[in-house]
């Protein structure tokens, strides 16, 4: 029970309660990208359908359903980008074809996203006529995929299947998700918690709950404050204090925490069946800068580039404070640049000032942010002035860190919700920041 989580003293609490029968209804697990929460919201979700004992090699028809996420009793939404993890998945079957653990890795990949699409969710959704042929080309080539016996099957045709397969699941994460959860979808969520299960169980898992709209977080409230007896229900975020008030007080958090480099070296091993031998990651994981490797445009390529927007925000913040009278320069605005101005030469790219040159310039360098990297680049860029804050302790410099934060949600929002272009949410971005972290000195 809950071995395959590497490292977290949350599962043992989790264990602890399922085995003393003071398992909450509802639940929330919180902590940073990588660390096992949605992994051990999916094996729980295994354990409580269990037909005998929980064991994490159980034989039992339920267990069998969820190793393969097939199960008509779990559900999961919530907007999460599969693109790293398909294509690492990809690289660990196609390394080893013959070894079933790794092609039902691959196969987990494509259910983790296919199962956002359920029928259940999507009845009534405006999307359900656009994506309907990626669903059912996906579907279809999963199905092949079972069937096919990959000890045998001939190397050419085994590759064309997964591109074909990588291809749908590629255009269902870009075009079907977005940036929120919509109202809609907790509804039809809600609806489905309140029928009767197929087994013992129900879970319903809600990733990255604080994109929840307003609505939506309403609805959800509706069914916490009453949840059905057969009935599991597990959100997951990043922060704790990211949760509506009214419903973390309907929750029992579990915080998992930043696992060790030797730990996430161990989660590669066991889990893509590769090593890495070089340092932590430009964002400080092993596992996530793993991952993003495999995208096109990975942290360690995109990490230099964001400091080098950080930087070129500094220069921008300074000489606009001169030109407009606004007195000293922050000390926050100086900090940034002297602290990151090492990072950002690594990109090799010419000092920037203007607006218009230091956006072309980042859409020139990022391939104008193609395979959903614009969100990881705004992310790596928060955590670069989340990281000079933290070291720093300044008050002042939490408050100018707040300042970012509140510009880059906004941006992330316009993109991800509002369907804006990247080069204007940019352009909006950059005019804000410049602007307000000069302006906050003065309030």
């Amino acid at each position: 029970m809950f071995e395959n989580i590497i490292e977290q003293g949350a599962v043992l609490q989790l264990k602890d309660d399922i085995l003393r029968a003071r398992r909450a209804p509802s639940m929330l697990f919180y902590g940073p990208p990588e660390s096992g929460k949605g992994s051990a919201a999916l094996e729980l979700a295994r354990v409580l359908s269990c037909e005998k004992g929980g064991e994490w090699k159980c034989s039992c028809p339920s267990c069998e359903r969820h190793r393969y996420l097939q199960h008509d009793d779990l559900l999961i939404l919530g907007p999460r980008s599969f693109q790293a993890e398909i294509s690492a998945s990809l690289s660990a079957f196609l390394r080893s074809p013959d070894v079933s653990g790794a092609k039902l890795l691959f196969y987990r990949a494509f259910r983790k996203l296919q199962i956002r699409f359920s029928p259940v969710l999507m009845e009534e959704d405006p999307k359900a006529g656009k994506i309907a042929s990626v669903l059912q080309s996906l579907d279809e080539g999963l199905g092949e995929f079972l069937r096919m016996n990959t000890q045998t099957v001939e190397k050419a045709v085994l590759e064309k299947l997964c591109a074909a397969l990588v291809n749908d699941a590629l255009t269902l994460d870009s075009e079907g998700q977005g940036g929120a959860i919509p109202v809609s979808r907790i509804r039809r969520a809600c609806y489905w918690c309140r029928i009767a299960p197929n087994g013992k169980r129900k879970t319903l898992i809600i990733e990255n709950a604080e994109n929840m709209r307003e609505e939506a977080r309403n609805s959800l409230l509706k069914l916490l404050e009453e949840p059905p007896d057969t009935i599991c229900i597990v959100l997951t975020a990043q922060r704790r204090e990211a949760i509506m008030a009214t419903i973390l007080s309907r929750l029992r958090p579990y915080r998992f925490l930043k696992r060790s480099a030797e730990s996430e070296k161990e989660v590669i091993r066991r889990v893509f069946q590769d090593s890495v031998n070089e340092k932590t990651g430009a964002g400080g994981s092993v596992l996530s800068a793993y991952l993003d490797g495999f995208l096109a445009r990975g942290t360690e390529k995109m990490y230099p580039l964001a400091a080098w927007f950080i930087v070129s925000l500094a220069r921008s913040a300074s000489v606009y404070a001169k030109k407009n009278g606004a007195g000293d320069v922050p000390r926050f605005v100086n900090a940034l640049g002297e602290r990151y101005a090492p990072i950002a030469g690594d990109c090799g790219l010419p000092r920037a000032v203007k607006d218009e040159d230091v956006i072309k310039t980042l859409l020139a360098q990022s391939g104008n942010f193609e395979g959903g990297s614009f969100s990881r680049f705004l992310m790596l860029c928060l955590d670069l002035a989340g990281g000079l804050t933290r070291e720093a302790g300044d008050p002042q410099f939490i408050a100018y860190n707040g300042i970012i934060k509140k510009h880059i949600g906004e941006a992330l929002t316009a993109v991800d919700v509002l369907n804006q272009s990247t080069t204007l949410a940019l352009e909006a971005l950059f005019h804000k920041l410049k602007k307000d972290i000069i302006r906050g000195i003065h309030v």
